[in-house]
């Protein structure tokens, strides 16, 4: 990372960087939608970067309408930010981010929030796998009462992994091995054409339905009471990816986040969730990546009392 690079130092350079990465073919209305009938307003009595829109009257800004909005925060701070979050592959803490960027610690917790929210996947994101493809589903608990594991707030708190072999990860927060919500989480977000690999654990067993879950095209599990590898129909059957992704996800927490809130859960597995799904062996680099989670901040919204109050 070139902490040189004027996006970081030069106000006006990192307003034209985020402009180009929201509205890559010109600026648009995000109040109406209009393209066309938008200017930016010039003047020394006009704040930067505003815009006027003759469509519905309204004004905006790059941040308006996105995880950014109301910040007083400098652009070149949130630039650095982003980069940070989209290159530290076990995380960044608000403490280091605090330092860093030279503002409070409530601040740069505030803006971590706000960067897991735009990593975070839409509610409309299309179901993993699909015909030929293999998710491997696996659950882990955060207990505090081992040391090996990260600490959390509540011993039943955890989550389930859906990983396509290959491709991307889906977490999805849990109760603990909780059956229901497994199934549930595999239902909602594993394509039915898929083929599902799981270890020996009651959650994934046969349950009296036509297939495991209901509709899975096909599924096979492996003990692990008495190997982790082993040749089945579908080919290889493990849940070693899944269990990879847990090793990243769990030295993250014990090294860098030390604890967590489990209101907080989710917003740290889209993080985590995230740079799995734009790393470097699927061709993403920390300049690309950056750029894609800015682009998720757009639609979103974060209030300071949303994350106390989750």
């Amino acid at each position: 990372m070139n902490l040189n690079d004027p996006i970081f130092t030069d106000e006006a350079k990192a307003r034209a960087y985020f402009e180009a990465i929201r509205w890559p073919n010109g600026p648009f209305c995000p109040h109406c939608g209009e393209a066309e009938k938008v200017y930016r307003l010039e003047g020394k009595s006009t704040r930067p970067g505003l815009f006027h829109c003759n469509g519905c009257s309204g004004q905006f800004t790059v941040t308006t309408g996105g995880v950014m909005e109301s910040s007083k925060i400098p652009l070149t701070k949130w630039a650095l930010g982003f980069r940070l979050y989209a290159a530290s592959k076990k995380g960044f803490s608000a403490h280091q981010l605090h330092r860093m960027l030279g503002i409070t610690y409530k601040s740069a917790w505030f803006m971590a929030h706000r960067i897991r929210e735009a990593m975070a996947p839409l509610e409309s994101a299309a179901p993993l796998g699909g015909a030929g493809k293999v998710i491997e589903a696996d659950e882990t608990e955060l207990s505090p009462s081992k040391k090996s594991k990260p600490r959390a707030r509540s011993q039943n708190k955890g989550f389930v992994s859906l990983v396509e072999r290959g491709g991307h990860v889906r977490s999805v927060v849990i109760d603990g091995a909780n059956t229901a919500e497994i199934k549930a989480a595999i239902l909602r977000h594993v394509h039915p054409e898929s083929t599902l690999h799981t270890d020996g654990a009651p959650a994934y067993r046969y349950s009296g339905l036509p297939h495991p879950f209901g509709y899975m095209a096909k599924h096979e599990a492996v003990d692990h009471n008495k190997t982790y590898v082993r040749k089945g129909e579908t080919g290889i059957v493990h849940t070693n990816t899944a269990e990879g992704y847990f090793s990243i996800f769990k030295r993250g927490l014990v090294g860098t986040y030390q604890h967590i809130g489990e209101q907080h859960l989710p917003r740290y597995l889209a993080e985590f969730d995230f740079r799995q799904n734009n790393r470097a062996r699927l061709g993403v680099n920390d300049e690309a990546r950056t750029e894609r989670a800015i682009k998720g901040a757009e639609g979103k919204r974060l209030t300071y009392r949303q994350p106390h109050a989750a």
